[in-house]
């Protein structure tokens, strides 16, 4: 690395210098090289946190990681994440990218909470003890806080806290927008999301269709939803268009979404068998169509009961809606957190099982 300190009103030349070091002193280089800059403008100030060694070929499994992540490639994340930190047990990036590896899988419903939640909890908490300066260790710790324990106001200061220490983190942005959409504080939700977008308009492109579908602001959704469509007509979209046009109980243009967006992920079987149930039986036919694939699912591996009782829901069978939603809060599901912005559970408002439910799982009524 090569510095120049140039005054820049008469582009006079201050000071150079080069410095080449081995892979292994890389993390005290910034340091050093502040140092001496700072040196040279006579200006100190005291470094509050020690350079930390990263081994490289943690860092490259941790990085390997993070692409799968986002790449919805879930499993094979998690492969890369265990790799990082059994090669640098206390490298903090690697066990905040294990605690999201056990977060997505519960929150995607294939990973049982019982089962999974304390080592998300405890890979996340492992972050911040090793580095309290780390904004990633804070976020995935305040999204465990927000998601497994409920406490929902000291998630919230987490994640806060995650970008105080780094306000470009756009990752927590967005997670907080998604968190105050849950306690239904959608106008905070929807510019904090505009927030994240500004900081990073590529990152999540789908994320700002979310939180308008959270809203139930179905025809702003689905004009964002078309406009990041016609710039990039490869993003996974088509869900959240799916629940737009089911939002507006527009179900011929919910079965094309869906379709589409099983043909998007590389189902053409499933989506002319979604093409096949509507043309026979309407919007119900696809929800029997979809119970059965749950169903079936169920026999080899975990189905989160949230997942049955939405379907149940939909098809308006009120007891075993219930009964699924009893079953998820059994699990300490997270995905109950999100049953007060479906409109599939309006009718249930006003029972008083239901009732219960969100009064138990801690979340402002909005019924």
């Amino acid at each position: 690395m090569t510095l120049q300190l140039i005054r820049t009103h008469t582009d006079a030349h201050i000071w150079a210098e080069s410095y080449d070091r081995d892979l292994n002193d890389v993390a005290a280089l910034p340091g050093e090289a502040a140092h001496d800059v700072a040196a040279r403008l006579h200006s100190f100030r005291a470094s509050t946190t020690p350079a930390r060694y990263v081994n490289p070929d943690a860092h490259d499994a941790y990085l390997r990681g993070r692409f799968l992540w986002f790449r919805g490639q879930n499993e094979e994340s998690g492969k890369e994440f265990r790799k990082a930190v059994e090669l640098q047990p206390d490298y903090a990036l690697g066990w905040t990218g294990l605690s999201s590896y056990y977060g997505v899988g519960i929150w995607g419903g294939s990973m049982n909470p019982v089962q999974t939640m304390a080592q998300a909890e405890a890979a996340a908490q492992k972050a911040v003890d090793l580095d309290d300066q780390l904004a990633e260790g804070h976020l995935i710790l305040g999204a465990s806080i927000f998601s497994f324990q409920w406490d929902f106001a000291r998630g919230l200061r987490e994640v806060s806290r995650a970008i105080e220490l780094d306000p470009k983190l756009t990752q927590a942005v967005h997670m907080r927008a998604r968190f105050l959409s849950i306690l239904g504080r959608h106008q905070e939700a929807i510019q904090t999301q505009k927030a994240a977008s500004e900081i990073d308009p590529f990152e999540r492109p789908w994320a700002m269709v979310t939180i308008l579908d959270e809203a139930r602001q179905y025809d702003a959704a689905l004009a964002e939803a078309r406009e990041k469509l016609k710039a990039d007509p490869g993003i996974d979209m088509y869900s959240l268009i799916a629940l737009a046009y089911r939002g507006k109980d527009m179900p011929r243009e919910w079965a094309q979404a869906y379709e589409k967006q099983l043909q998007v992920e590389g189902d053409p079987t499933s989506a002319a068998a979604v093409h096949l149930a509507f043309q026979r039986g309407g919007q119900k036919a696809v929800l029997h169509w979809q119970l059965d694939q749950l169903q079936r699912k169920a026999k080899t591996s975990y189905v989160a009961p949230v997942f049955l009782a939405l379907v149940y829901a939909q098809l308006g069978n009120r007891e075993k809606a219930l009964s699924f939603l009893e079953q998820g809060f059994r699990e300490h599901s997270p995905l109950l957190l999100w049953i007060q912005l479906d409109p599939a559970y309006d009718f249930l408002h006003a029972d008083e099982r239901y009732r219960s439910i969100i009064k138990r799982v801690g979340l402002p009524p909005s019924y």
